[in-house]
């Protein structure tokens, strides 16, 4: 098969991905796309456009240094009082930095064009979680595996249609409600 003429993230790519258990495991959504094109636009009005509870931010590997490709961190779950705000910027945005880093790292994107690229990540943090060990690699992993998704088009469709009669995930089970 010839290589794909495109440039990477062309079009935009989106993967998912679900790691640990309890109040401590994480969701990632991961968007990933080209400067100039529709990724820019939602990335930078989500950045300039806070609301209470949901305030965007560049995912950093330690103060003054944001990961590349430059990611947004958005918050799926309001932020509650001290402990959760620390558990979301700290744990769990280092892990996303660490997970969107290792991507690059393994070439899942290609460090050539980080300049060109931006990501968005949505991020759940359980209110109730409590573990900053299990929150940091817990997001680490998810971020990790959703961008690996993202990349190689997972899952396929014919994995949708065969699970399309067992809908479930961890809040929900038919044998288990």
């Amino acid at each position: 098969m010839p290589a794909d003429p495109r440039p990477f993230a062309q079009p935009t790519l989106i993967g998912e991905a679900f790691a640990g258990s309890g109040a401590n495991a994480a969701h990632i959504n991961v968007v990933i796309g080209r400067k100039g094109g529709p990724v820019e636009t939602a990335w930078t009005t989500a950045l300039a456009t806070p609301r209470a509870g949901y305030i965007p931010f560049l995912a950093v590997l330690r103060p003054n240094l944001p990961v590349r490709p430059m990611t947004l961190f958005v918050n799926k779950a309001d932020l509650r009082g001290d402990a959760h705000s620390t558990l979301t910027w700290g744990p769990a945005q280092a892990g996303v930095a660490a997970g969107v880093t290792a991507a690059v790292a393994e070439g899942l994107i290609p460090a050539g064009e980080v300049d060109e690229l931006l990501v968005i990540v949505a991020v759940w943090v359980d209110w109730a979680a409590d573990e900053a060990a299990l929150v940091f690699a817990n997001n680490r992993t998810a971020t990790h595996d959703a961008i690996g998704a993202a990349v190689r088009g997972e899952p396929p469709v014919e994995d949708v249609i065969a699970e399309a009669g067992h809908p479930w995930n961890a809040y929900y089970h038919e044998h288990r409600n």
